[in-house]
């Protein structure tokens, strides 16, 4: 949801249509500019996401931050950026940020590994008594970025000191462009199962429903509309049947004019039981 006008906007955004969760950026995730939250600002959106009753909120970080970047420039620049996104989220109330995991940039991922994980571990230092998670995005691999196997993520996980503020979001446009046949039962079976045993189902806090207007293993992130991709209806139907899920926050990143036909299907499906996969 936009937070065009002020962050409480992006609640009522939410609301009318009819949602009990939703994810915004904290600041404009296209520059480097801070944004400094006064009492006011943060009063009203927890005033306001009582009263629309939308919980839970989720953030996502600035599209510039990589924490995996080997120049200390960049490093040390989306260091301080993360710990400003932290500090907005434990003012806002917000208990869950995703993160694009960052880029090696030729380092290799054992390298990048590294840098995210001392990144989290100098954040969670710098921000002790905080309740905000940070939660990393399974990516499509596109590049030298890192995430698009649950091993990455049980990598840097491992090597984290407060395991407690650290889980993953499961993108399903991000996993299927990354390689994993999830458009029928088998193969997201055998995901999920892949996903337990390397890092452990318990660990994912959000989800991303997106289509993909690309093929399995293209490691190109683009999303389509539900049912309306190369992932198809069945994987969202079972998802939202699955009684594992029912608490997991789910967000669409869908085209915007398609809002209500992408949620009213979702909400359809959620309303079913024992759907054929």
């Amino acid at each position: 949801m936009s937070i065009s006008g002020g962050l409480e906007k992006a609640l009522l955004r939410g609301r009318a249509l009819e949602c009990t969760t939703i994810q915004i950026f904290t600041k404009n995730a296209t520059t480097w500019r801070e944004r400094t939250l006064d009492g006011d600002e943060i009063s009203l959106f927890r005033t306001t996401a009582r009263e629309q009753g939308i919980d839970p909120v989720v953030a996502h970080n600035s599209y510039l931050v990589n924490l995996a970047s080997p120049e200390e420039d960049l490093y040390e620049k989306s260091l301080r950026a993360m710990f400003h996104e932290l500090v907005r989220c434990e003012q806002l109330g917000i208990g869950d940020i995703v993160i694009h995991p960052g880029a090696h940039r030729g380092k290799g991922i054992a390298c990048g590994v590294a840098r995210i994980a001392a990144a989290l571990n100098r954040l969670f230092s710098e921000t002790k008594g905080f309740s905000v998670r940070i939660i990393l995005e399974m990516t499509a691999g596109q590049g030298t970025v890192i995430g698009c196997r649950p091993e990455h993520m049980a990598m840097i996980v491992e090597r984290v000191h407060e395991q407690s503020r650290v889980g993953f979001c499961l993108d399903t446009c991000h996993v299927f462009a990354a390689g994993y046949d999830i458009d029928h039962a088998g193969g997201w079976d055998a995901f999920l199962e892949e996903v337990n045993d390397r890092l452990g189902l318990e660990r994912m806090r959000v989800m991303h429903l997106n289509d993909s207007l690309r093929e399995c293993g293209s490691r190109v992130d683009r999303h389509e509309d539900i049912g309306k991709g190369m992932i198809g209806e069945k994987l969202f139907q079972a998802i939202m049947t699955d009684r594992r899920f029912q608490a997991i926050p789910k967000i669409i990143e869908t085209p915007k004019e398609n809002d209500h036909t992408n949620l009213n299907l979702l909400r359809e499906y959620a309303k079913s039981r024992d759907v054929p996969r």
